[in-house]
């Protein structure tokens, strides 16, 4: 029998076979890939070096900084959120030593005002007005920052010991920065975890970065500390060495440190001072009622805008991270590297699935109508489809663990119900990035694709404020 002699039923069960052996083959991979980090997570655990650190008593407040510390806030179009983060940190950060630097563009004025009104004349806020018309990208925004830093530094004689990252949405910790303090006294990067508020207007999008955090920044981060390798920045809660950003300006020149024409410029930061021989640690830690010591937000709750944001860190980390870091360092390093960078296959995967899951309904149907036999599954299929269901509850249990620990039972059983969700939201960015690095391959660079904010974990009732 030939191919050209086949019934669509025939042609549908050959797709089916072919569909289904491909995503059961790359599932198993990947379950074998995160069975590793699960195992290795667990060994910290046994051991005690995977625990969080326990904070005193007190929040952080009242311990005076070893060095100036400044931190940097890129802004455009953040009316809505920016005031209520500078007032924030102003207030649970009181320390003399602080400095607080919020880029602004010369064509948003009510970004500009939010930041002067916040401010309340405190002389430990300093407003940068870029001398070009916004957006530019994020990246080009914190080298305008690191200009201003570097001329008050030079016109002060005092410099500063480390630079902090933040984005115009954060809710810091009260105990963040002295955290931050001690650890780049013994590191050039240092880390602390981010917790995405749960939206209770937004169950299914929005939330869906609880699990995802809770999950990366408490399991696969703390294995990637233990293990030496180079941490990615999350361009939030993320503190550098004044020596290692002099280096990277040195390195990049036109004192520039921050990597313009990347648009995951934070995560590139984490391995370029990896690679520069700096140390970089994951900081966890805990306050004495249990509350992890994290950088809060509120994530995008629709889904266009998740999908964008998303967009851009496939795009940044794997298209844009592969072209321009390569596949540098030990094999531990490079097996972090490929994880990092496995978006687009995921979501490849991801859809020839749910793409089978479709044609095997379409065939069950005809099958039902009689114009068609069952499709068959051979030994080797059902086996591997035994090992995916297995692999596939043990993933849940684990998403469940991580979920609940932070956030309570009931987010975790949703962060269970949200996988279907979280998977065509991976589909959709894998597509949407790959268009986007095409495009960037014919010249046309992408600018700065930024998530718009409406919401603030700071302010009352934030989530409630989502519509």
């Amino acid at each position: 029998m030939t191919y050209a002699s086949f019934t669509l039923a025939e042609w549908l069960a050959v797709l089916q076979h072919e569909l289904l052996l491909f995503a059961a083959i790359f599932f198993v991979i990947g379950a074998a890939d995160e069975l590793a980090v699960d195992i290795g997570w667990l060994w910290l655990r046994l051991t005690g070096r995977g625990k969080a650190q326990r904070c005193g008593t007190g929040n952080g407040a009242d311990q005076a900084l070893s060095g100036m510390a400044a931190v940097f806030i890129p802004a455009w179009q953040e009316a809505a959120v920016i005031g209520t983060t500078i007032s924030h940190a102003l207030s649970v950060w009181p320390q003399s030593k602080l400095r607080i630097y919020v880029g602004c563009y010369r064509n948003d004025v009510a970004t500009i005002a939010a930041v002067i009104e916040a401010a309340g004349g405190d002389q430990r806020l300093r407003l940068v007005i870029h001398d070009v018309a916004g957006p530019s990208t994020k990246a080009d925004c914190l080298n305008r920052l690191y200009a201003a830093l570097s001329e008050d530094e030079r016109r002060s004689g005092n410099n500063s010991h480390m630079v902090l990252l933040h984005d115009a949405e954060d809710m810091v910790d009260p105990a963040g920065l002295a955290l931050l303090d001690r650890a780049i006294q013994q590191a050039e990067l240092a880390q602390l975890p981010v917790l995405p508020m749960p939206q209770p207007r937004s169950r299914w999008i929005g939330s869906h970065y609880c699990e995802e955090f809770a999950e990366a920044h408490g399991k696969a981060m703390v294995l990637r500390d233990a293990m030496g390798t180079g941490l990615p920045s999350a361009g939030v809660g993320c503190a550098i060495s004044r020596g290692a950003l002099f280096l990277l300006a040195a390195e990049r020149g036109e004192n520039a440190p921050f990597a313009a024409d990347c648009l995951t410029e934070d995560y590139e930061l984490g391995l370029s001072i990896a690679e520069m021989g700096g140390r970089t640690r994951f900081v966890r830690a805990r306050h004495a009622d249990g509350q992890l010591v994290a950088t809060r937000a509120c994530f995008p709750h629709e889904l266009r805008a998740a999908v964008r944001q998303k967009t851009r860190w496939v795009l940044g980390i794997a298209f844009q991270g592969w072209d321009r870091m390569g596949w540098n360092g030990s094999l531990a390093e490079r097996w972090m590297r490929l994880r990092d960078r496995r978006g687009p296959f995921t979501a490849l995967v991801l859809a020839a699935a749910y793409a089978l899951l479709v044609l095997a309904g379409f065939a069950s149907l005809l099958s039902l109508l009689g114009l068609g036999a069952p499709f068959e599954i051979s030994p080797l299929l059902r086996a591997l489809l035994v090992i995916n269901f297995a692999s596939f509850l043990w993933r849940a249990a684990f998403r469940f663990a991580f979920t609940a620990h932070e956030y309570g039972a009931m987010e975790g059983l949703r962060s269970i119900l949200r996988i279907p969700v979280t998977n065509v939201i991976a589909i959709m960015a894998g597509r949407r990035a790959l268009v986007s690095y095409l495009a960037s391959l014919a010249g046309k660079m992408p600018a700065w694709d930024k998530t718009a904010h409406d919401a603030h974990p700071a302010s009352p009732n934030p989530r409630e404020a989502l519509t």
